[in-house]
């Protein structure tokens, strides 16, 4: 270990002590529980060969590295890494297959967990006696780690290994859920487990849900958050944010992942801002009038958002160079915002105003988004906010009960 890491150890655990007050209103998270003074957690893992899947999203409340922390720890025998989408360090771009390495700062094995596999391999599994799952979701289903988790617990169930989860706040908040669940011909990495869109539970109760509901069977363990209430949203938790992928560098942008990224993933030739300096925040494409669609959308007055008119030419991606015109998302209340339902209203005004230029994904790519592909028709047939809404209540009411019993908080 690299001795400025130990430094930056040492400053980062008496970080909390300086700044008391702070910390005793901060929620903590899972890894700052196991590791406490006197852990039951810790003494349970104590000794063991533990194989960690994170990424850069994996910290403590200092914000110091949780595959770092775990290699530090003379309690623990840390003996394999493994990286989901972006890799172990955050180096992969979205979308981009990550490989096997070597960890440069704890020089152990790193296998991937997002190309050609998707679970720990059964040979890297036979070396371990706990797998440890720590890794910040945003609460929505598109949003691959909590694919990872899930295959995670298929194959630690099939090797017979326990998992333990490191609980994690849902940034967007634990109360509202909104959107389809994922019908049959439709389940990808994006739409993995039986969750609609939102599902306002932290990456612990997702795990609980995904073990019961597809009766994995998974020896599953969560260390819970402490402090954490279900209306809480990030700002509530008093913790740093740490970038979670290339294009979520804030938790604006978790808040408005679910809305824009689901706009332009339905659509062929609308930018959701990626490419610019605020990826997620904006909603663009050739056509657009800035000024007709923000007064447009806020004549809906949609809960905790405005929209300002904006133009920008992306610097990379699908957009790239393009001058493109449209509106900037101005988040004024994430605890009353609600992204599906803003997305859909956005969707609704597009093809109001703009009609056929507005041009609708195809048939695959909108059902894996959404999870069934109702929304194309919907779309084409002129249907309403309310009807398309409508449309997921009996989804969102059979996911209602299974939610119930994996709810921890």
């Amino acid at each position: 270990m690299r001795p400025v890491t130990v430094l930056a150890l040492a400053f980062a655990l008496l970080l909390p002590l300086s700044c008391s007050v702070r910390a005793a209103e901060r929620v903590r998270l899972g890894i700052d529980v196991l590791l406490e003074p006197a852990s039951p957690f810790a003494e349970a893992l104590a000794g063991k060969r533990l194989g960690l899947i994170t990424n850069p999203s994996g910290v403590d409340g200092a914000l110091f590295p949780t595959a770092d922390r775990l290699a530090m720890d003379a309690r623990f025998r840390l003996v394999q890494l493994y990286g989901p989408e972006h890799g172990i360090r955050g180096e992969a771009a979205a979308g981009d297959a990550v490989a096997d390495e070597l960890d440069p700062l704890t020089n152990l094995p790193v296998q991937s967990l997002y190309g050609a596999r998707k679970a720990p391999s059964p040979d890297t599994l036979e070396r371990l006696d706990v797998v440890v799952f720590d890794i910040q979701d945003i609460g929505s289903r598109t949003y691959t780690y909590i694919s990872t988790l899930g295959e995670t617990l298929k194959a630690c169930a099939a090797a017979h290994k326990p998992l333990v989860v490191l609980d994690r706040p849902n940034p967007i908040g634990g109360t509202r859920f909104e959107g389809p669940l994922v019908r049959e011909p439709y389940h990808s990495f994006i739409g993995w487990g039986p969750l609609p869109v939102t599902h306002g539970m932290t990456i612990g109760e997702v795990a609980r849900l995904y073990n019961d509901v597809l009766e994995i069977g998974c020896e599953l363990t969560v260390v819970p958050l402490r402090g954490w209430k279900r209306d809480m949203v990030w700002d509530d938790t008093r913790l740093t944010w740490t970038t979670t992928s290339p294009h979520i560098p804030h938790a604006l942008q978790a808040h408005l992942y679910v809305t824009t990224g689901m706009v332009a993933s339905s659509t062929t030739n609308v930018s959701d801002g990626v490419g610019t300096p605020m990826p997620f925040e904006a909603l663009a494409a050739e056509f657009f009038d800035g000024n007709e669609l923000a007064d447009e959308l806020d004549l809906l007055r949609l809960p905790g958002v405005r929209f300002q008119p904006t133009a920008f030419k992306p610097f990379y991606g699908k957009f790239n160079a393009k001058p493109l015109r449209g509106v900037r998302l101005v988040l004024d209340d994430p605890r009353v915002y609600r992204p599906l339902h803003t997305a859909v209203a956005v969707l609704v005004t597009l093809r109001k105003l703009y009609g056929e230029r507005v041009g609708l994904a195809d048939e695959l790519t909108i059902g894996k988004h959404w999870g069934n592909a109702e929304l194309l028709g919907q779309l084409e047939r002129g249907a309403t906010l309310a009807e398309i809404e409508a449309s997921w209540s009996a989804d969102l009411a059979r996911f209602e009960r299974s939610r119930a019993a994996a709810l921890i908080y």
